[in-house]
């Protein structure tokens, strides 16, 4: 048995798998997102491993496991202490405040040239802008008691073993050559930060590994612990995504789009999305969004429905939502991917008396199917898609995302697939004998409807890209009239 973490962005989670890849049990426990002021998205890591700790035990493992796999939210910040401990808020990934240090990046130039150089366009909740952000505004800080500016799942691996390290996926989007696969001083010295190497911790090609210093409910200190990938290549393991080609969609909080690569490769047409290094080989093209399962879930609470009412209320309104057009751009730091653009904010058009909630609900979903087909389309998808997450317990929903995509997607094996990822992961770099393609299994397939209205799809789907980039030109106008101003 194998035990598998996840530490996501609201949620912690534990599963306990067999070797043929069961899930013996699961458990979770919701993490609090801290709102100190209008842009600002914290988290106390205090509590992030108090989670960790309580799902575990609550585990009730018959016996103990062979090892223990930890991935969870990329991105962010969370400022440590040399023993691993919180010497200020964790600032999330959905945090905007560093917005004005990619504006200004995007002015110099330096934008594009991390991107030439990386892969990786930088977005106000990665690592690198929010480094150069408290560098600016902090410096005590970073000059004091941080020793560590880390990703969550390396923080919680230190607390756990003592282990400073992280892995080349989450090290991917900081400061990385993704074709070499190893950090490049240089990237420093361009965001200006030469200064702050020390702060990085060591990167694994492998997974950083150690031993449990303390027990967890049925883990005994002395279990061997793995930590990484982070959490989209974790579900792109737990899926079986590795083909070049294959595209896996995650409905969640971030709508993530990942295709697998053999290549660093080039990136899309324009400056966005991730280049990420998988550990042992390999590549993921990826293009989380910033928008997701939270958008549909505003929609909800604004006509007043319940996830439950879904299906029904895509029931009552047809392809094309009776000309209700949703862009979901919602999140304070606007969107990342598959482009990158602090200032976009959401759209609700066509509405009228004659439309009723069922239009305003499905425009919603469409949109989000949308934005997973310019998100794949960015990546380079060729191949076959697998999903996961939340959004996948709405068959009519997930319908709709194989409509516009036009492709069936294979749902995978779950629960929980990005801590049965990390748990897979772990299986790998301790040697255990696992059943790999039964854990990989896909459970079933939504498929595109027969009466699919391809061209329907491809119209609408021209004018959501036409609607974005009114949205972006409308921002461009704006921004230029209040420097004027």
């Amino acid at each position: 048995m194998i035990v598998g973490i996840d530490v996501g962005t609201s949620v912690a989670k534990a599963v306990a798998v067999t070797e043929d890849g069961e899930v013996a049990a699961a458990e979770s426990r919701p993490i609090s997102l801290l709102h100190p002021a209008p842009g600002r998205v914290e988290q106390d890591a205090d509590e992030v491993v108090a989670a960790v700790r309580e799902v575990v035990a609550r585990l009730g493992l018959p016996r103990a496991p062979a090892a223990v796999g930890v991935t969870g939210q990329g991105d962010g910040l969370w400022p440590l202490d040399a023993a691993g401990a919180p010497v200020a808020p964790a600032i999330s990934w959905l945090d905007g405040r560093a917005g004005p240090v990619v504006a200004e990046w995007r002015r110099s130039g330096l934008f594009a040239e991390l991107y030439a150089r990386t892969g990786n366009a930088p977005f106000p909740g990665a690592g690198a802008p929010l480094l150069a952000w408290l560098d600016r505004e902090d410096p005590a800080l970073l000059d004091g008691p941080m020793a560590t500016a880390a990703r969550c799942k390396d923080m919680v691996m230190q607390r756990l073993t003592g282990v400073r390290a992280t892995d080349v996926s989450d090290a991917s989007n900081l400061f990385t050559d993704t074709r070499a696969r190893r950090r490049d001083p240089g990237l420093l010295g361009l965001c200006g930060l030469g200064h702050r190497a020390g702060l990085l911790p060591p990167v694994a090609e492998d997974l950083p590994a150690g031993e449990s210093r303390e027990a967890l409910g049925g883990v005994p200190a002395g279990t061997p612990v793995a930590a990484g990938p982070y959490d989209l290549p974790a579900c792109a393991i737990g899926a079986g995504v590795t083909a070049p080609g294959d595209g896996l969609l995650i409905i969640g909080t971030t709508l993530a789009c990942l295709v697998a690569r053999d290549d660093a490769g080039a990136g899309g047409p324009e400056p966005a999305g991730q280049t990420l290094c998988v550990p042992g080989g390999g590549w993921l093209r990826a293009m989380p969004a910033m928008t997701g399962t939270a958008a549909l879930d505003w929609v909800l609470r604004l006509v007043g429905a319940a996830h439950g009412d879904l299906d029904a209320l895509l029931a009552q309104s047809p392809p094309g939502a009776n000309g209700v057009r949703f862009l979901p751009y919602l999140s304070p730091a606007g969107e990342r991917a598959p482009f990158v653009d602090p200032r976009v904010r959401g759209r609700i058009d066509g509405l009228e008396l004659a439309r009723s909630r069922a239009d305003v609900v499905r425009a919603a979903c469409e949109g989000l199917a949308y934005a997973a087909r310019h998100c794949f389309e960015a990546a380079g998808l060729s191949g076959e898609v697998a999903v996961c997450g939340g959004g996948t317990g709405s068959a009519a929903w997930a319908r709709i995302f194989a409509d516009v995509i036009g492709r069936p997607l294979r749902v995978a094996r779950g629960p929980e697939v990005g801590a049965r990822g990390a748990a897979l992961a772990a299986a790998r770099r301790f040697g255990v004998a696992v059943d790999e393609a039964a854990w990989t299994a896909g459970t079933r397939a939504y498929e595109p409807s027969p009466r699919r209205d391809a061209a329907g799809h491809d119209e609408r789907y021209a004018r959501y890209l036409a609607d974005v980039a009114r949205l972006r030109e409308d921002a461009d106008r704006s921004m230029r009239c209040h420097r004027d101003f």
